[in-house]
């Protein structure tokens, strides 16, 4: 619905206005209901002797998971163009929730078999099976590249969240 007022008030009214179509994008402030977060935040609770197992849903499931400092830097740029256009910001690749379980762990030198529960009550009634996105329009067009990769993103959250770096503000509180 956003999208298509978007465009009808850029088309009917010559007013400067780009879509952003963001692919899912993440951080160390990302909010723990959110899989990569939960991940990282069970992982080194585990790592901590804080708990045992974590439970997760389909492990299947895959993603083109990107970091949010590299999709803000894509709306600038295109905030910053001579004519408003509509573009996909993603990474093009998709990972799994296994393979983001086994890197996390992995680089935590955690046993995955030992302390993560696949459970049916975490699985979504319509999983999409694979989300990837397209940005070529948005790397040739404008230049974007990301910086992150989808390990050096697990990276930065396994160090925010070993070392306490950032405060968990729950959802509620930033309404």
């Amino acid at each position: 619905f956003a999208y298509n007022i978007a465009r009808n008030y850029r088309n009917s009214y010559n007013m400067f206005i780009s879509n952003g179509i963001l692919f899912n994008h993440e951080s160390p402030r990302r909010g723990s209901n959110f899989v990569t977060s939960k991940i990282v935040k069970g992982a080194v609770a585990i790592k901590k002797g804080k708990q045992k197992y974590l439970s997760l849903g389909n492990l299947n499931a895959t993603r083109d998971w990107g970091h949010a400092k590299d999709y803000v830097k894509a709306m600038w740029m295109m905030l910053q163009q001579e004519t408003p256009d509509d573009f996909v910001c993603s990474t093009g690749t998709s990972n799994s929730v296994r393979d983001c379980v086994q890197y996390v762990f992995s680089k935590l030198d955690l046993e995955v078999a030992k302390h993560v529960r696949v459970d049916p009550k975490y699985f979504r009634p319509e999983e999409l099976t694979d989300l990837k996105g397209d940005s070529t329009k948005l790397r040739t067009q404008l230049g974007w590249t990301p910086d992150y990769t989808f390990e050096t993103l697990l990276d930065e959250m396994i160090e925010h969240e070993y070392t306490g770096s950032y405060v968990d503000v729950p959802y509620d509180a930033m309404r």
